[in-house]
């Protein structure tokens, strides 16, 4: 969470900087159309089952020589720094990339703080809850992970679209009230 608050921070403050440098063009109405169209496209994607284009991300996983036969200390700043926040590591949901522009369309810096702070929060308890659920029961077969995988992405197409439509709303109201 404090990461994603200190990424809150960064992209509130550049968003207040563009304003004072250009106060004509609204950022925040940019990032709202732009999350607008992140949204329509890749929540048509998620919801279709395509895998092509891929969403933003990065391919990157955690070697295993980092949490294998390591201390418990080393092994939970592994966890919670690198992997928690999911910014360093593969996050296969088209959802996480729409999450730096919300931040951006937040209208402020303490907005924007707020929001990245509740978002790493959710996506923490998200994967905390993850990990509690598969650490008590047994390894599910191959076909039941991936139908669950394809579930996740058709919740994660709808909710894309609904903060596509929930975007480009504010960021047409944005731009009338220039």
């Amino acid at each position: 969470m404090v990461i994603w608050a200190a990424v809150g921070l960064v992209l509130g403050s550049v968003a207040a900087l563009a304003d004072i440098a250009a106060p004509a063009v609204s950022v925040r109405a940019l990032a709202c159309l732009a999350a607008a169209a992140y949204g329509l496209c890749y929540g048509l994607l998620e919801l279709s089952g395509r895998a092509w284009p891929p969403p933003p991300g990065r391919r990157w996983q955690v070697p295993q020589e980092l949490v294998i036969a390591t201390g418990d200390r080393r092994r939970v700043l592994i966890w919670g720094a690198i992997l928690g926040p999911g910014w360093l590591t593969r996050n296969p949901y088209a959802g996480f990339g729409l999450l730096p522009l919300l931040c951006l369309s937040a209208g402020d810096i303490a907005g924007a703080v707020v929001l990245a702070a509740l978002i790493g929060a959710a996506h923490g308890c998200g994967r905390a809850l993850a990990l509690l659920r598969d650490a008590r029961s047994a390894p599910s077969e191959p076909f039941a992970l991936l139908l669950m995988s394809v579930r996740w992405r058709t919740t994660d197409g709808f909710a894309l679209l609904l903060v596509a439509g929930t975007a480009l709303a504010v960021g047409g109201h944005l731009l009338r009230s220039l």
